[in-house]
């Protein structure tokens, strides 16, 4: 199931600058989502990481991995209308610097879940390369 930037911002609550999926090309409600974020130079980012040498912030990058997996969750029928917030990242590692001109594919697998507080698997890839990858927590709010 394919959902474009407005259906997304009808699960999450992000919005400009902060929404970084442009677009989910798959998904399991509750268990995974693949999304896609183009990455442009217009970004309001790149004014100062780096003017330069633009290179998209890893910690974006671990955002829009959330904001995926936020998808998959959020997706669920007893979650619609709340908040993921962040738990905690363990084991990020950066592997390739991402650049204007890359896609950005998204993947976030929810591992576990107990009650409100879940655990899930993030891998950012710029076509076959790891960008970045990391073990999300997070917990549903209101």
């Amino acid at each position: 199931m394919e959902l474009n930037s407005n259906q997304i911002r009808e699960i999450l609550p992000h919005r400009y600058p902060m929404q970084l999926v442009d677009k989910i090309v798959d998904f399991e409600p509750g268990v995974w989502a693949e999304g896609i974020k183009c990455v442009t130079v217009n970004e309001p980012f790149f004014q100062g990481h780096f003017p330069e040498a633009h290179v998209m912030p890893g910690v974006l990058i671990i955002e829009a991995l959330a904001q995926t997996g936020a998808v998959a969750i959020l997706s669920e029928e007893e979650y619609k209308g709340k908040i993921a917030f962040f738990g905690g990242i363990k084991n990020a590692r950066f592997r390739r610097q991402v650049r204007p001109g890359d896609v950005l594919t998204l993947r976030c697998e929810i591992t576990s879940r107990k009650g409100p507080v879940g655990f899930g698997k993030a891998v950012a890839k710029v076509g076959d390369e790891v960008a970045a990858q990391a073990e999300i927590s997070f917990v549903i709010g209101q």
